[in-house]
């Protein structure tokens, strides 16, 4: 069975750095076109069902606006 993950981006933490979108091996990260409280763009996911759950995105982010969930057998994103 092949593993899923659920990526969780804080939009009110993000400061629209692009680091995530960077370090992203699979290129599923992009920036939100709607603004946050703060102003900045924040990161988003595009394609929920790529992600391989690398944690190269949560590691590289100094705000810590990214989780990543390993999703269990039958649960939705």
């Amino acid at each position: 069975m092949t593993k899923r993950f659920k990526v969780v981006f804080d939009r009110e933490r993000c400061k629209g750095c692009e680091l995530c979108r960077s370090f992203c091996p699979k290129q599923i990260i992009a920036m939100d076109t709607q603004v946050n409280a703060k102003g900045y763009c924040p990161a988003m996911i595009t394609d929920q069902d790529a992600c391989i759950g690398c944690q190269s995105c949560a590691t590289v982010c100094p705000d810590c606006a990214i989780e990543i969930y390993q999703l269990e057998e039958g649960e939705q994103a």
